[in-house]
């Protein structure tokens, strides 16, 4: 492979995929000609479209990139897609997206975020953190920073904010100066068989981290004693025996007022502006991280304050108002442990209203090998809607649907639904006469339903 700067076109096979779009953007801003390919059109692909970058929806070879230096595509292309095909078959220089981004953090101070959830938001907090304070940094992210509608920047500051991705162990190509575990639960046990095996990554993960670096993990991990770093500290919730933790909560508007206490003392009067007491963990982390690089305690304040969110990450699309009876939250939530945080957290915020969550769930795998744990989480809220399984990456599996979620619930207050079915159960009477918070949850093709349920729910 030529070195980076060499490089002069590039061509992405799944380019409208959140990781893949970051590193698109990066070479992107760097001058080089950037295109690719992605199965359907999306909100984010047209937004690459507008910055510069061609993106074809055919599996076509007259749109590959023949004069491509190098070829990035994603783990979950099928084996036999032509373009991956075709680039095999003639020598390409072909990698995964982890490879590219471990070559691209080589030499810069990198800082990796790693966790079965949260992850995304502590990683998107601690690069608007050190962007806000003027500290600067490359960013490139899981999700889109609502601040700047982006999932990468760049700066002269030869400082990466990663989103390290368990998936396919892609996260064990970086090499960290400052490392986050948020999360070990077991997921993705389609690539690792079995809990134990996940866990072992993670552990393998905090070995990344450089000589002399530090490891900020949540407080009570499983195997937390196993994960080794120069300098190893904890943060949580609010567990005074962390090394970092939050006091004194108080709900302010649909988000939170708190004390932080770090390493160097109590940080006083932290206002953050969205919901989710999960959100408030991941503040601490991101605080964690900026304590650890000196930045000042009024700059952290500011930064934290002005943080407007992820995308899809307990996203207000309906706010709390005095207009309105109805709260509506967007969130990626996709794993039981998500969907739990999600929903106690929304119904602790919003304890007058009747919380209906409308759920598409993500894969038959992990359908199949969380249905139990789904079924729990969901029986929180007042009201459920499950959508078909989204099948992404995956086959179907037999015997695999949302009737095995549905089954397992003990919530007698639920139904099964095609989207069209759910659209039209939302516009004709969701609602009538009873202040009410709706969720849509999943990784899937859900966020696909956000627009047209405002626009009923608005009028």
């Amino acid at each position: 492979m030529k070195e980076l700067h060499d490089i002069q076109e590039v061509y992405f096979i799944g380019i409208g995929g959140i990781g893949m779009s970051a590193l698109a953007r990066y070479f992107n801003a760097k001058g080089k000609k950037v295109s690719g390919y992605d199965k359907t059109e999306t909100d984010l692909t047209r937004q690459l479209v507008k910055e510069g970058i061609t993106v074809y929806y055919e599996d076509d070879e007259k749109h590959i990139a023949k004069a491509a230096d190098l070829v990035v595509y994603t783990p979950a292309i099928p084996k036999e897609h032509k373009g991956l095909l075709y680039y095999r078959q003639n020598g390409y220089t072909l990698l995964k997206r982890s490879d590219v981004l471990g070559a691209i953090t080589k030499s810069s101070f990198n800082i990796c975020i790693a966790g079965t959830h949260g992850k995304t938001t502590i990683t998107t907090m601690t690069a608007h953190l050190l962007r806000h304070s003027g500290y600067g940094c490359n960013a490139f992210l899981g999700g889109i920073a609502a601040n700047y509608n982006s999932n990468f920047w760049s700066s002269e500051k030869n400082v990466c904010v990663v989103e390290a991705d368990e998936y396919d162990r892609s996260f064990l190509k970086l090499r960290p100066d400052i490392a986050v575990i948020s999360a070990m639960d077991a997921d993705h046990l389609d690539i690792y068989g079995t809990e134990e095996e996940m866990q072992q990554a993670f552990v393998d993960f905090a070995g990344q981290v450089k000589k002399g670096g530090t490891l900020f993990s949540k407080w009570g991990l499983k195997r937390s004693a196993d994960l080794k770093a120069d300098h190893h500290f904890t943060y949580s919730l609010q567990h005074s025996n962390a090394s970092t933790y939050a006091a004194n909560i108080t709900n302010r508007e649909g988000g939170y007022a708190f004390d932080v206490y770090t390493t160097g003392g109590w940080l006083k009067a932290v206002a953050l502006n969205m919901g989710g007491l999960h959100n408030i963990e991941n503040a601490v982390a991101a605080i964690a991280i900026a304590k650890q690089l000196h930045i000042e305690d009024e700059k952290i304040k500011a930064a934290i304050a002005d943080f407007k969110g992820v995308k899809r990450r307990f996203e207000y699309i309906i706010p709390p108002s005095g207009n309105s009876q109805t709260v509506y939250v967007d969130d990626y939530a996709h794993h039981p442990a998500e969907l739990e945080a999600l929903i106690k957290s929304a119904k602790r915020l919003f304890a007058d209203k009747k919380c209906t969550v409308v759920f598409q769930p993500h894969l038959f795998s992990r359908t199949r090998d969380f249905a139990e744990a789904f079924a729990a989480s969901l029986d929180l809220a007042d009201e459920v809607i499950l959508l078909p399984v989204y099948p992404a990456r995956e086959l179907p599996i037999a015997g695999v649907t949302s009737k095995m979620i549905f089954d397992k619930m003990k919530n007698k207050n639920k139904r099964i639904m095609s989207k069209e079915e759910a659209l039209h159960w939302i516009k004709n009477g969701y609602g009538q006469n009873t202040p009410n918070l709706l969720i849509t949850a999943g990784a899937g093709d859900i966020d696909q339903l956000v627009r047209p349920v405002k626009e009923i729910l608005e009028r």
